[in-house]
């Protein structure tokens, strides 16, 4: 069965609402999911001064070794001026005895995040993530076209062909939209029917 990680970090629930939709979507191509975040680096007044919220919902993940028990990475982070917050960055930079041996070459990737606006940098973001991602030999899935929502213009919502996003909202009051979801769950499904064609 092909293995998928859904790994993410969140500092107000949106990255993580998204990472169980992927999940889910990962699941409906008959995948066996794991879910993880990476630990939080920021000093604990800061993160209380900024209201993030104690993220309990999955487990962290044990340590960057454990990337190569998976045949598809699929990485979630929100945007901090437009690039990945340094709680994901700080993971992945623990990467170089991986990448030194190859151990993620040829395995499957995606990305996805959330920022608070619309124009907030969700494209640059992404290109963040999957830029780590090509760096470890990795092939790279986006929200293709398929997923028709991303085109429509009647809502504010989002979604990008480099992944799937989300919008907070300046305050954080906006959850993410069946559209943002449903991106999330397709593109989740796309990774590992890739995943599982290449593995096999």
């Amino acid at each position: 069965m092909t293995k998928v990680l859904v790994l993410y970090y969140s500092s107000y629930g949106h990255v993580a609402k998204m990472a169980d939709a992927f999940a889910e979507g990962a699941r409906e191509a008959g995948a066996e999911v794991d879910v993880r975040r990476v630990p939080e680096t920021a000093p604990k007044e800061v993160a209380e001064a900024a209201g993030f919220q104690k993220d309990e919902s999955h487990p962290e993940i044990e340590g960057v070794n454990a990337l190569e028990n998976y045949d598809a990475i699929i990485i979630g982070a929100p945007t901090r001026f437009g690039r990945m917050p340094s709680q994901m960055a700080a993971f992945l930079d623990q990467a170089g005895g991986l990448w030194a041996r190859g151990a993620l070459n040829g395995k499957v990737g995606g990305a996805f995040t959330s920022t608070g606006s619309q124009h907030g940098g969700q494209e640059v973001t992404l290109f963040s993530i999957i830029t780590n991602l090509l760096h470890f030999g990795m092939t790279v899935v986006g929200l293709d076209y398929g997923f028709k929502d991303q085109m429509t213009m009647e809502a504010i919502h989002g979604g990008s062909p480099y992944g799937a996003t989300t919008l907070a909202g300046g305050d954080g009051s906006r959850q993410p939209s069946d559209i943002d979801l449903g991106g999330a769950r397709y593109q989740g499904k796309r990774i590992a029917q890739t995943a599982a064609k290449l593995s096999a």
